[in-house]
């Protein structure tokens, strides 16, 4: 049993499609999938679809590449986390690689995310691109730790992901792993512990070997389970294992039935 601990399958290239989605799931064996929030003006969509489907659960929360919208507060992303399908905070963090200038905005929506986090008692799905020292010192500085979480679609380095993991952050890690560039992001994987992974896919993105270049769907995190046994010389059951019980473990609130 495979789990997809972070996609978007509510975005209209997938929507359109969700019952073949769900149903290459079932045949891939992915049990269950966590569809994460990126504008909260699209929350109502996801909250809708982790309703309906008991294999779906849902986050609420604002990417940090939107700019120019209305920001969220403390107590209306705790107002929204209350719903029992909502099981995390985000997705939230800093991204330095897509937006340049003044980020002070960016910083203070994911101070916002991480105290929400904290209130609520749920963990973090934290976006971080080309900003290490500042993630790291807002999440200290917030007492991320509180809160716990994990470090999405990760491609930073080893350091970075010690520093997280010491603040009791999981380190997920998607498609890119299998990238003909990505030998960097292998090593890293190979030299973090099994009982600090996820995998996930970030669909309807980064599509892994096989399928690189094609629409990426939650049936895919198989490949990733894949890569990850043959970066550790493992078994792949052993992988899906133990990201199964390390999702479980984080998101407490699933019911994995």
């Amino acid at each position: 049993m495979y789990i997809d601990s972070h996609c978007h399958i509510n975005f209209p290239e997938l929507h359109e499609r969700m019952d073949a989605v769900l149903s290459s799931m079932q045949d891939h064996k992915v049990s269950h999938a966590l569809c994460v929030s990126v504008t909260l003006d699209k929350f109502p969509d996801i909250l809708a679809l982790a309703n309906q489907k008991k294999h779906i659960f849902a986050s609420v929360g604002v990417h940090p590449d939107y700019e120019n919208i209305t920001e969220p507060t403390v107590e209306h992303l705790v107002e929204l986390s209350r719903h029992e399908k909502v099981v995390a905070i985000g997705e939230t963090g800093l991204d330095y690689f897509r937006l340049k200038g003044d980020l002070t905005w960016q910083r203070e929506r994911f101070r916002t995310h991480i105290q929400a986090a904290v209130v609520a008692k749920l963990p973090l799905i934290i976006h971080t691109r080309q900003a290490p020292e500042d993630t790291i010192r807002i999440m200290i500085e917030e007492k991320a730790d509180k809160a716990t979480g994990v470090m999405h679609c990760f491609t930073e380095s080893y350091a970075m992901a010690k520093q997280a993991i010491d603040l009791g952050f999981f380190i997920s890690f998607s498609g890119i792993i299998t990238f003909k560039n990505a030998e960097d992001l292998r090593d890293t994987v190979k030299k973090i512990p099994l009982e600090h992974i996820l995998i996930e896919t970030d669909s309807p993105y980064l599509a892994p070997v096989p399928n690189r270049g094609k629409m990426n769907e939650p049936s895919n995190v198989v490949y990733v389970a894949e890569k990850i046994a043959e970066i550790k010389n493992i078994s792949v059951e052993e992988v899906a294992e133990a990201t199964t019980h390390n999702f479980s473990q984080l998101f407490a609130k699933c019911h994995l039935s």
